[in-house]
């Protein structure tokens, strides 16, 4: 009998307020069940980003089931029929404030982004991964924002090397990548 294929592993880049978000949801509309793993830590004096969080949530169809302030790799160590990770810009802050790694040396953060990796080239069920993509505009003025990009970049190219698909969504529009 001829094994089955392994569900995709599709990565979404797009720079901020491009719709990378509600495309890599689009993916999942014929899922019967969806995990979403929410990395964003909600800061309740921050109410700007209280209601960005707010209408990802409510976008979201009420039979999926949300994950929120976890880490991804540990999730994905439990399979699920369907699992959406939005987003890495969020999770890698989280690892960069976690390891006071904005004054470190590059490369702080790789074994954070190892973990990562691994567990999305083991993980063997459906998955979208959204992520930002850097570096299409002027180079940040603070050491913090190109340690960022550099660290975001760095990541990408690693996710969309263990990915089976990866779309970048300009204006709304997706464009095929692999």
């Amino acid at each position: 009998m001829p094994a089955t294929a392994r569900p995709p592993r599709t990565l979404v880049l797009g720079g901020a307020r491009s719709g990378k978000s509600a495309f890599a949801e689009n993916l999942l509309t014929d899922a019967p069940t969806v995990r979403y793993l929410a990395t964003a830590v909600l800061d309740p004096t921050d109410h700007d980003f209280a209601d960005r969080i707010t209408v990802h949530r409510d976008r979201r169809p009420a039979h999926w089931t949300t994950v929120e302030n976890t880490e991804p790799a540990t999730v994905l160590a439990t399979e699920a029929p369907a699992t959406l990770l939005d987003d890495i810009g969020t999770w890698l802050t989280a690892r960069l404030d976690a390891r006071h790694a904005w004054d470190a040396p590059r490369g702080t953060v790789t074994p954070d982004c190892d973990e990562l990796v691994d567990a999305v080239q083991a993980y063997n069920q459906r998955l979208v991964i959204v992520s930002p993509e850097v570096g299409m505009g002027v180079i940040p003025a603070t050491r913090s924002g190109r340690l960022f990009r550099d660290e975001i970049g760095t990541l990408n190219q690693r996710l969309a090397a263990v990915c089976d698909q990866a779309y970048l969504i300009v204006a709304g529009l997706p464009v095929r990548l692999k």
